[in-house]
């Protein structure tokens, strides 16, 4: 599956170290003005400290004009100017441990071993650009997030951490009951991230240590007109109730484990069932949370656009 939404449709294509990344938007709707300048922002912040850097110039190669969508599909493309596909020839018939290496090559009988192909977080710039297209179609919405949990770093070796998210100004009614969930929905748009391993809404696990009585948001009086983003004296329910916005900031946190390519000789299984030792080469993120802030705001962005469409 490599397309996402039902009607802001994204298809992504394009591996770690191929010619190019991309991706064609279905079903954005005509004459929005889109600011070149706020999606380069956005993909300066995705590759901000990264070992590998890439230029992100975005060729498009339909559906604007000037700037304005057409209505008509908006695909684009991101060369990879910076690549290295030479520095993994070592892992051409190995899988490394935490990656997708075997588990790709059990469903399809043959695996991209060049930076990890399609399961690379160089995938995430398309995903970006999509997510920074989304943003602008709905100013009313503000969607920020920042970087809660991590550990300091030490230098042989990586590190995970934890993303959160605030989305205000979806209005209350957005989402669909039982398996259309807005907040199932936002779940599985997080773990579909690269490294994403663990996501949470509102209070989250700390949740099943409470007793009902500290659950509960309780209601704010209505008298006088209260606005939806205070609805209630707390948000534990993450702004999502039955599925549905209520109105309040809808807050989640997702967790990334840390990036598997670690500097340090680790034993690969050889696919004839031996283990061998291999330093991994090519150049790898110790610490990767940072840049998956961006990716987290362009799959909320995504998510909440079909809805709001």
């Amino acid at each position: 599956m490599n397309t996402y939404g039902d009607i802001f449709r994204l298809t992504t294509f394009g591996e770690s170290h191929g010619p190019a990344v991309g991706g064609i938007i279905d079903g954005c709707p005509s004459d929005v003005s889109l600011c070149m300048e706020d999606i380069r922002a956005d993909l300066a912040r995705r590759r901000l400290g990264a070992p590998r850097q890439e230029e992100d110039e975005i060729v498009w190669l339909s559906g604007l004009k000037d700037g304005v969508t057409l209505g008509t599909p908006i695909a684009f493309l991101i060369r990879n100017k910076n690549s290295r596909p030479e520095d993994y020839d070592i892992l051409a018939d190995c899988y490394r441990p935490g990656h997708a290496d075997y588990t790709y090559r059990q469903k399809y009988g043959i695996a991209d071993h060049r930076g990890g192909g399609r399961a690379s977080a160089r995938e995430t710039v398309a995903r970006v650009v999509a997510g920074a297209i989304a943003k602008q179609m709905m100013p009313e919405v503000e969607i920020r997030s920042d970087v809660v949990g991590t550990r300091p770093e030490v230098s042989d070796d990586t590190h995970g951490g934890v993303v959160s998210c605030r989305v205000t100004g979806v209005p209350a009614g957005i989402g669909k009951p039982l398996f259309g969930k807005l907040n199932a929905q936002l779940a599985a748009a997080m773990m579909s991230i690269p490294s994403a391993i663990g996501f949470e809404m509102g209070a989250g696990f700390a949740a099943a240590q409470m007793k009902g009585s500290e659950y509960i948001d309780r209601w704010n009086s209505a008298e006088g007109g209260v606005r939806s983003s205070e609805l209630t004296q707390t948000n534990h329910c993450g702004g999502i109730q039955g599925g549905i916005s209520n109105g309040m900031p809808i807050e989640f946190s997702v967790a990334f484990h840390p990036v598997v390519t670690i500097p340090q000789p680790v034993e690969c299984l050889h696919e004839d069932g031996h283990l061998e030792t291999l330093n991994i080469g090519g150049r790898h993120d110790r610490y990767h949370i940072a840049r998956a802030a961006v990716v987290v705001e362009a799959m909320a962005a995504l998510c909440i656009i079909n809805h709001l469409l």
